[in-house]
C-alpha cells in the first residue's frame, strides 16, 4: 500500500533489504505531500518534528503548542536546590524548531480521529494525515485539598514540577528548612509521572544540603509514597532503600497527599494497609508536593485514551513497542501523554522518537516499520551534591548501561553527577535540533 495523500492504494511494494538502502541514499529526501500535525512544542514534538524536515520533502508539518517558553525539565530539579537559576531551564519555543515547521501557538482544544483534524483554541481547524501526540501531561494541583500554586515559596510548602519560577520558589522555602531544621516531608502521587525519580532526588539533595547547613541531628526527613517501594526497578529500590538507611530518611508506604492544612502545617495522607484505608495527618516544617499527573483533557476526551487501564489518567492507547494508536494506525504518542509502562523521562523521548519517525515514514511508503522501543528509561538519580547513580533500564526493569564496565549503575559517583549537571543539556539540546 503507498501513501498517496489522505488515503492509501494499491501499489507495488517497497523495494527491501541492499535495495531499500539504496533507493533511500539516492533520493535523499522523501516526496510526498503528506500533513502531519504534532500536537505539543516539548521535547518529544520538537525532536521530531526537526528530524521529519530533514527526511520529507513537500511535506507539511505543523506543531500546535500555546507555550511560547520552551522548558527543559530535567534541570528544575537543580533549581528547586538552589544549584541553578530559574532561567537556566527556558528558553523560547520557536528557537528550536525548523522554518519549514508551522508552529501554530494556540492549544490543542479538540480532535476528531475519524475525520482526521485538530481544533484550536483560536478557531484554526487543521486537517491531517498523520498525527502526534506529544502534548506532555497535566499536573493536577487540584486534587489536593487546600492547596494551591501561589503558596509555593511561604510557609514551607514547595513544589518544583509546577515550572521554573515555582522550583525558585521551591528552593526559597527548603532554603529556610536547611538553614533552621525541623521536619522535611516529601511526597510524589499514586499515578503514573513524569521522572519517577525526580521526588528521590529532591529529597537526596535537600538532605545533604541540610546536613552541611543546620547539621545531622537538628532536622528529620520523611518520604511519603502510596507505592510499597522507592522505586519500579526492584535492585534500584533496594539500593535507595538501603541509602535511606544510612542517612536516616524515613520511608512511608501506602500513602497518599489528599489535603493539607497550612495554616497548622499538616498534611494529610490516605493510607492503605491491608486493604484498609484511614486519614493519617503528619506535621511538617518543609512539604514537597507532587500533584497527581494526567493525559490532557483534549487527549482524554477525543477517545484516544486507554479504555481498560489508567482509566483515571488518560495515557494515549498506544502499542508499547511502535507507539502507534491501537485503533488509529495514522496516530502516534510520544513522551508523557503516551500509555506505556514507562518512558516518561526526556532520555526516554531520545529513544522513541526514532521510532515513531520510522514507522510514521514507513506508513508514507505503505511499508511497515522497524524500529521497536524496549522502554527505555534514564534516571540519573542525584543523591548528594556533587554525586549520582546513572540508572537506565527498559520494559522488564533490566539494567542497561551505556558505559557498562565504566559507569556502574548503581554507585553514586562524580561522573554520573557531572552527566546530570553538564553533559545532559547539551544531548537535550542536539536532540531538540533533531541531531541526536
Amino acid at each position: 500500500m503507498q501513501w498517496t495523500g489522505a488515503a492509501f492504494s494499491p501499489s507495488p511494494p517497497p523495494p527491501s533489504g541492499a535495495a531499500a538502502l539504496s533507493t533511500i541514499a539516492d533520493a535523499g529526501t522523501l516526496e510526498t505531500p503528506a500533513r502531519i500535525v504534532i500536537i505539543g512544542a516539548g521535547a518529544g514534538g520538537t525532536a521530531l518534528a526537526n528530524r521529519l524536515v530533514q527526511r520529507l520533502s513537500g511535506a507539511s508539518i505543523t506543531i500546535i503548542d500555546p507555550r511560547k517558553e520552551h522548558i527543559y525539565q530535567p534541570g528544575l530539579s537543580l533549581v528547586a536546590a538552589g544549584l541553578r537559576p530559574a532561567d537556566y531551564v527556558v528558553s523560547q519555543t520557536a528557537d528550536w524548531l525548523s522554518r519549514d515547521v508551522t508552529l501554530v501557538q494556540e492549544a490543542a482544544v479538540a480532535i476528531d480521529p475519524v475525520a482526521r483534524f485538530v481544533m484550536a483554541s483560536g478557531g484554526t481547524s487543521h486537517p491531517y494525515d498523520f498525527l502526534v501526540l506529544a502534548p506532555g501531561l497535566v499536573l493536577d494541583f487540584d486534587a489536593i485539598e487546600g492547596f494551591s500554586l501561589d503558596m509555593v515559596g511561604k510557609d514551607g510548602i514547595g513544589a518544583l514540577y509546577a515550572g521554573p519560577d515555582h522550583a525558585a520558589l521551591t528552593w526559597q522555602a527548603a532554603s529556610k528548612f536547611v538553614e533552621e531544621g525541623g521536619i522535611g516531608l516529601f511526597t510524589r502521587p499514586a499515578t503514573e509521572m513524569k521522572c519517577a525519580g525526580a521526588p528521590l532526588k529532591h529529597a537526596f539533595l535537600i538532605d545533604d544540603i541540610a546536613s552541611r547547613g543546620v547539621g545531622r541531628g537538628k532536622f528529620e526527613m520523611h518520604y511519603a509514597a502510596p507505592q510499597a517501594a522507592l522505586f519500579s526497578v526492584p535492585i534500584v529500590a533496594e539500593k535507595v532503600r538501603m541509602l535511606f538507611g544510612e542517612r536516616g530518611i524515613a520511608a512511608h508506604f501506602g500513602m497518599t497527599l489528599v489535603a493539607m492544612d497550612a495554616g497548622r502545617r499538616v498534611a494529610t495522607f490516605n493510607k492503605v494497609e491491608n486493604g484498609q484505608s484511614s486519614r493519617i495527618d503528619m506535621p511538617y516544617d518543609y512539604l514537597h508536593v507532587i500533584p497527581p499527573q494526567r493525559a490532557p483533557a483534549v487527549v482524554r476526551q477525543s477517545g484516544l485514551s486507554w479504555s481498560d487501564r489508567w482509566l483515571d489518567q488518560g495515557w494515549a492507547a498506544v502499542d508499547q513497542k511502535t507507539l502507534r494508536h491501537v485503533d488509529y494506525p495514522e496516530i502516534f504518542a510520544l513522551g508523557d501523554v503516551a500509555g506505556v509502562p514507562k518512558g516518561k523521562t526526556a532520555a526516554s523521548v531520545k529513544w522513541q522518537v526514532p521510532v515513531v519517525e520510522d514507522h510514521l515514514i514507513a506508513a508514507i511508503q505503505g511499508r511497515e516499520g522497524s524500529l521497536a522501543y524496549n522502554g527505555y528509561t534514564s534516571c540519573p538519580l542525584v543523591t548528594r551534591v556533587g554525586r549520582a547513580m546513572l540508572v537506565e533500564f527498559d520494559y522488564q526493569n533490566n539494567l542497561t548501561p551505556s558505559f557498562p564496565g565504566i559507569i556502574a549503575p548503581l554507585e553514586e559517583l562524580w561522573i554520573s553527577w557531572l552527566m546530570k549537571e553538564v553533559a545532559l543539556k547539551a544531548t537535550y539540546n542536539a536532540m531538540l535540533r533533531g541531531k541526536a
